[in-house]
This record gives C-alpha cells, structure tokens and sequence, in this order.
C-alpha cells in the first residue's frame, strides 16, 4: 500500500509541475514544486516510518509469544 502512495504523490507532483511549466517557468512555480518536493518525501517519510513502527511492534509480539512458550 506505500508503495501505491508514493507511486501516485509521484504522478501528482509530475503532473503539478508539467502544468506549472506550461506558461513558462517563474519564481512563484519554482517555489510551488518546492513545495510539492517537501510534501512528497515528508508524505514517504511518514509511510517508512509507521511501516518501522509496525515492524518493531510485530517484532516485540514474536518475541513476547516466544517467551510465553517457554515458560
């Protein structure tokens, strides 16, 4: 499912800054994929990281259920 949002923040970048440059290119359109830019990878980032939580939580649950058993 990341996968898919990062595939499609792509598209929507891609597609803001094609429609930005379709009068030429000025300081307000360079600020505006700057913009995106950020958006884009902090949106990524938030997605690595929830997985990385998620990761570790079912790491924590492996380790409790093995413990269990041994006891």
């Amino acid at each position: 499912m990341d996968d898919l949002k990062k595939g499609y923040r792509e598209g929507e970048e891609s597609a803001k800054e094609a429609w930005r440059k379709r009068d030429g290119e000025d300081l307000s359109d360079k600020v505006g994929n700057l913009g995106d830019d950020i958006r884009k990878e902090l949106g990524n980032l938030g997605d690595d990281v929830r997985g990385a939580g998620r990761d570790v939580r079912r790491e924590a649950d492996i380790r409790t259920d093995e413990t269990v058993k041994r006891v």
